[in-house]
């Protein structure tokens, strides 16, 4: 139950075990866990029953952490509420919190389990790693106690985060990340009064991690990335898709390409939820991918990865994003054009009433161009181009610029930006632009049944989004998705702790 097919297979690889000191690459494996839940309760559980609990979920990821050493990968990513769930208050989660020590303590909980007790989790943690010569990262409570000398300290005398640990291959703990940028739903968490940039080295190249809707934001992953040039960034997260853009498997794999890092991402498995698709990304794209919305289980994958990837002759060069689509002075701006919503956004749209076409959209200050031919256009199919170019999001804002070749619900324009997986037309060629005011931009296509298109699109350094060779399956969408991290507004929960 453990392995599964993946979407994508780069190679067949021969998992043995690597010699990572002497090696410019590391196998890497992610697992999608479909986490066990605790029962809805408004009363706090009592301590046993609830690390009977997380046990549970920890047996089932002690088996992938397993498989994976067995297949000799050298670190293993599990989802973020992969032990103990989610939609918990202050009070019913504090059963599952543990104390987490800074790492420079240099502990070994699985060799010194009282050091700093009760921490049940963290050894059990801690020696999956070391019984099986593996990194591990999990996800699991921190609890902090603070009293009335800190003015920011909550009324029932602690502070509560959203963490990430990381155990070596020896169990000792190297890496703990306090998750920033927390979801509307996790109100049993405090926001850490200042973000953290979480790094650690290895033999195997430099390292970072945060958590879920921290990806979207500058703190912590551009510091990551574009500051502290980490070369991985490890992933745990619980995530929601939502088309057009927000799948998991296709921002994080446009992520990774617009970033130039690997990103080792595990989802929770939940489709009640919509929360399935996790992968192994680079900046070539996905090496393995999984998304799965109609069954119930879990899924390992592994792949090898360079440890390095700045340094691989492979990696892409940089890109001006707006080089290209500024230089275009005389191409006009399509007079047919209406609005449509995806999701809260309002987007300007531009309907592909011909089989091939030049078109630009503009909205505020971006202007999207692009250039097609379609090549079995379904009568019963309508694309548009569409821009957006302003804020996203309700509780905690931030500026988006997007540029989107988009496949409508239906005939009918009203539903142009509504969820769609499924398409029956294919494109010749396709080439996107847009006058990006942002280098942070995110090349996405998505083909029909929530697969991504490996190998078939490059990217300019002009800022192009441009097919190779046609699509080889039904395009969804093609999208060019900007973040203007300058021009987002004051998180208004952060300074209330």
């Amino acid at each position: 139950m453990l392995p599964c097919q993946p979407l994508l297979h780069a190679a067949v690889f021969a998992l043995t075990v690597l010699q990572a000191l002497a090696s410019n690459t590391f196998i890497a494996a992610v697992y999608e866990h479909g986490v066990i839940l605790p029962d809805a309760t408004v009363e706090p559980v009592s301590p046993e029953d609830a690390l009977a609990l997380m046990n549970k979920n920890m047996d089932i990821l002690e088996g992938a952490i397993k498989e994976a050493a067995q297949q000799g990968a050298h670190i293993i990513v599990t989802p973020e509420d992969g032990i103990y769930g989610w939609l918990f208050t202050r009070d019913t989660i504090y059963p599952y919190l543990e104390d987490i020590p800074d790492p420079v303590v240099n502990w070994i909980p699985c060799a010194d389990p009282t050091r700093f007790a009760p921490a049940p989790v963290q050894e059990r943690l801690s020696c999956m790693a070391r019984n099986n010569s593996i990194y591990v990262v999990a996800n699991i409570g921190d609890k902090k106690p603070c009293n009335s000398s800190d003015p920011s300290c909550p009324q029932d005398g602690r502070y509560q985060y959203n963490t990430d640990v990381v155990f070596d291959s020896e169990g000792k703990l190297v890496a703990r990340y306090h998750k920033y940028n927390l979801f509307r739903r996790e109100t049993q968490f405090n926001y850490p009064k200042e973000p953290e940039a979480v790094t650690f080295e290895t033999p195997f190249g430099k390292f970072g991690i945060f958590t879920c809707f921290d990806i979207l934001f500058r703190e912590p992953a551009v510091v990551l990335v574009s500051e502290l040039q980490v070369d991985t960034v490890l992933f745990p997260t619980a995530w929601m898709n939502v088309l057009p853009f927000l799948t998991a498997v296709e921002f994080h794999s446009a992520w990774a390409m617009g970033m130039g890092v690997n990103l080792l991402s595990a989802n929770t498995h939940n489709i009640t939820l919509a929360m399935t698709g996790d992968g192994l990304f680079t900046p070539e794209g996905p090496v393995a991918y999984h998304y799965d919305s109609r069954t119930e289980e879990g899924c390992l994958l592994l792949a090898e990865l360079s440890a390095r990837p700045r340094l691989s002759p492979t990696s892409p060069p940089a890109v001006n994003w707006s080089s290209y689509a500024t230089s275009i002075k005389k191409s006009p701006r399509e007079k047919d054009t209406f609005s449509g919503a995806v999701r809260r956004d309002i987007f300007t749209f531009s309907e592909l009433r011909r089989q091939a076409g030049n078109y630009t959209v503009c909205q505020g200050d971006l202007c999207c161009h692009l250039v097609y031919r379609t090549s079995n256009k379904s009568k019963d199919e309508v694309y548009v181009l569409g821009a957006f170019d302003g804020l996203h999001g309700s509780l905690i804002k931030y500026h988006w610029q997007i540029c989107t070749l988009l496949k409508c619900r239906s005939t009918d324009l009203n539903t142009c930006g509504e969820p769609v997986e499924t398409a029956q037309t294919k494109f010749e060629m396709f080439s996107l632009s847009g006058t990006f005011g942002t280098n942070y931009v995110f090349p996405e296509v998505l083909y029909s049944g929530v697969q991504l298109a490996p190998g078939e699109f490059e990217v300019l350094c002009d800022g192009r989004l441009k097919s190779k060779h046609g699509t080889s399956k039904p395009l969804v969408t093609a999208t060019l998705f900007g973040r203007l991290y300058e021009k987002d507004l004051p998180h208004p929960l952060r300074t209330s702790l």
